[in-house]
C-alpha cells in the first residue's frame, strides 16, 4: 500500500495471478499487439485521406467525419453493454472476437463506392472495436501489482503510436504502389489471425483466483454511484475528453497539412531519397513513412516516459498520476503553434516529434489511475464510461470540427492555410485539459483504491 498526506481507501482485491514471468510477459505483448492493430485499422484512414477525397470528390467535413464520427459513433455508445459483459464474461474472448470483427470491417472499407457506403464501413470498424479497451485494461491490471500499473498500461498504450506508425508507413507505400483500397484490404488481414491466436492462448485471470478474492459484478447502477461519488474520475475523464479531441484533430489532418503547404517541399526530398537508395516513393508514400516514424518513435517515447515516470512519481506522492501529464498538456499548444508555422518541409517534419511525445505522455498515468480508482469488478465499466465521453467528443467531434473549420476558412485564405488555422486554432483545448488534470490532483489521494 501507498502512503500519502491522507489514508487512501482499503478494500480486498484479488492478486494478480500465478503466471510464470515469460507467460506474463507473453500475455501483454498478444495485448500489446492486439491494440496495436486497432490503431493501424483505425489511423490508416488519415494517410489515405487525399487519395479517397479525390477519387470520392469528398469536401474536409466528410473526410472529418470518416477519421472521427463514423467510427465514434458506436465505438462510444458500444464500449458500455460490452464492458458490462466483460465483468462478468471471459474477456480473453471478448477481447479475440473484437479484432477479429474490426478487421473484417477493415478490409470492406477497400471496396467502398461511395461516401456512404465507406461511412458505414468505418462504422463497422468502431462496432468491432469497442470491446477491445476496456477488456484489455481490465485483464492487465489482473496480471500486474499497482505499483507496476502505470508502466504495464503504458506498454500497452504504445500500441497507439506503433499502430500509427504501422497504418501510415504501410498505408502510404501500399497507396503509392496499389492504391488506397488495396491499403485497406491488406491490413486487414493480420487482426484475423491475431485475434484467432489470442482467443486460444491468453490466460482469463479469474478462473486462477480462489472463491473468497472473487467480488461479484456490482450491477450498473451500482457501478455508476462508485464512479460518480470519484471527484478525480470526473475530472480525468474531462482531461482524456480534452486530450482526445486535440490528439484526433491532430492526426487526422497532419499529412492534408504537409500535403498542402509542403507539396513541393516534399516532392524534392522524395526524389533525393529516390536518388540514394533507388526506391521509388511517391509524396504520400514519402510522407506516411517519415510521419509514421516521428508518430511511432516520438510516441512510444512519450508513452515510456509517462509510465516511467508515473510508477516512479507515485512512491512519494499519488499527485504524480496528474502533475506529470498536466505538465505534458500544457506545453503542447506551443509545439504545434512551431510545427504548423514552420515554412520549411524538413525544420516542420523535425519540430512534429515534440508535440507527438507530449501528447503520448499522459497514457500509462491516466489509465493507471482510473483502474486504480475502482474495484476490480468495477474497472471494465470505468474504462468504457471514460472512453465513451474521450471517443464521443474528441474522437467524434475534433476530426470534424477542424473539417468544418478548414472548409469555412478556404475560400478566404485557401486550402493550405485554412487547415494550419484549423488545426492550431483547436490546439487551444489542451489547456482545458491542463487544468482538469490539476483539479483531479486536489482529490486523487483521497479517492485512490488501495
Amino acid at each position: 500500500m501507498i502512503e500519502d498526506a491522507t489514508t487512501t481507501v482499503s478494500m480486498p482485491q484479488p492478486k494478480p495471478m500465478g503466471l510464470s514471468i515469460h507467460y506474463r510477459r507473453y500475455a501483454l505483448t498478444m495485448l500489446f499487439l492486439v491494440y496495436m492493430l486497432n490503431f493501424v485499422d483505425r489511423q490508416i484512414v488519415n494517410i489515405l485521406a487525399e487519395p479517397i477525397k479525390r477519387e470520392l470528390g469528398l469536401a474536409d467535413w466528410q473526410l472529418g467525419s470518416l477519421t472521427g464520427l463514423s467510427f465514434a459513433i458506436f465505438y462510444a455508445t458500444l464500449a458500455l453493454p460490452i464492458a458490462r459483459w466483460a465483468e462478468r464474461a471471459n474477456r480473453v474472448r471478448i477481447v479475440a472476437l473484437s479484432a477479429i470483427t474490426w478487421s473484417l470491417f477493415t478490409t470492406i472499407c477497400g471496396v467502398a463506392q461511395t461516401f456512404a457506403q465507406l461511412f458505414l464501413a468505418r462504422v463497422g470498424v468502431g462496432v468491432g472495436e469497442a470491446g477491445c479497451t476496456p477488456a484489455s485494461q481490465s485483464l492487465i491490471s489482473d496480471y500486474t501489482t499497482r505499483e507496476r500499473r502505470a508502466s504495464a498500461l503504458a506498454f500497452f498504450s504504445m500500441g497507439i503510436p506503433a499502430g500509427t506508425l504501422v497504418g501510415m508507413v504501410v498505408g502510404g507505400l501500399i497507396a503509392d504502389s496499389l492504391g488506397w483500397r488495396a491499403s485497406f484490404a491488406l491490413v486487414g488481414v493480420p487482426g484475423i489471425i491475431l485475434g484467432l491466436l489470442a482467443y486460444f492462448t491468453l490466460p482469463e485471470p479469474r478462473k486462477s483466483f480462489a472463491a473468497s478474492e472473487v467480488q461479484a459484478a456490482p450491477s450498473l447502477r451500482e457501478a455508476l454511484a462508485e464512479l460518480g461519488s470519484k471527484r478525480t474520475y470526473i475530472w480525468l475523464t474531462v482531461a482524456m475528453a480534452a486530450m482526445s479531441f486535440g490528439i484526433y484533430s491532430n492526426l487526422a489532418f497532419q499529412s492534408s497539412h504537409f500535403l498542402r503547404n509542403h507539396a513541393e517541399g516534399l516532392g524534392t526530398l522524395a526524389v533525393r531519397l529516390n536518388d540514394l537508395t533507388g526506391i521509388r516513393l511517391g509524396a504520400t508514400g514519402f510522407l506516411g513513412t517519415v510521419l509514421g516514424l516521428i508518430v511511432g518513435i516520438c510516441g512510444a517515447a512519450g508513452t515510456w516516459l509517462g509510465g516511467w515516470s508515473t510508477d516512479r512519481g507515485v512512491r512519494s506522492s499519488l499527485n504524480a498520476y496528474a502533475t506529470i501529464p498536466a505538465a505534458a498538456a500544457l506545453c503542447m499548444p506551443f509545439a504545434l503553434f512551431a510545427t504548423y508555422t514552420a515554412s520549411n518541409t524538413v525544420a516542420a517534419l523535425c519540430l512534429m516529434g515534440l508535440p507527438m511525445m507530449l501528447q503520448s505522455i499522459y497514457y500509462g498515468p491516466i489509465f493507471a489511475a482510473v483502474q486504480s480508482l475502482v474495484r476490480p469488478r468495477t474497472r471494465a465499466t470505468a474504462t468504457a464510461i471514460f472512453l465513451f465521453f474521450a471517443n464521443l467528443i474528441g474522437l467524434g467531434l475534433g476530426p470534424l470540427s477542424v473539417g468544418l473549420i478548414s472548409d469555412l476558412l478556404a475560400p478566404s485564405m485557401g486550402s493550405g492555410d485554412a487547415i494550419r488555422w484549423a488545426l492550431i486554432s483547436t490546439s487551444l483545448v489542451y489547456v482545458l485539459a491542463a487544468a482538469a488534470f490539476m483539479a483531479a490532483r486536489k482529490s486523487i489521494r483521497q479517492d485512490i483504491v488501495s
